[in-house]
């Protein structure tokens, strides 16, 4: 699921940016081939996470939508804690990315209590 996750957000962001997610510039965001990419994304056509035309850009369907938008939950919530400890931003962004994709609902959990709390310390002392 994480290379689901992955693919969701990126469609996200080039649709942002660009207004269409288009697989040459998914292969240029990614490093990685043409080919590649096509491979890629006929298997989340088949698992109901994108749709697509021949020639035509690449569309998220409800599910892939969903699922970006817990990926981005997910790692909003990382990253967050990250920063929390007095991680330095670039760094909290880079390992977020990696740690959304492995971290358990039950620490995710954890992390969630932990913020809420954190931020009803607003009066600062703690």
């Amino acid at each position: 699921m994480e290379l689901a996750a992955d693919y969701a957000e990126l469609i996200e962001d080039l649709q942002r940016l660009n207004g269409e997610a288009r697989i040459v510039d998914m292969a240029t965001h990614l490093g990685t081939s043409h080919v590649t990419v096509v491979g890629k994304l006929n298997r989340l056509v088949r698992d109901g996470i994108v749709r697509r035309q021949r020639h035509r850009a690449v569309f998220l369907t409800d599910e892939g939508k969903r699922l970006a938008a817990q990926a981005r939950e997910r790692h909003a919530t990382v990253r967050s804690v990250l920063l929390a400890i007095g991680c330095p931003p670039e760094i909290a962004e880079r390992d977020a990315e990696g740690i959304e994709h492995h971290i358990s609902p039950e620490t995710l959990a954890a992390f969630g209590r932990f913020l809420r709390q954190r931020a009803g310390d607003g009066d600062g002392t703690r």
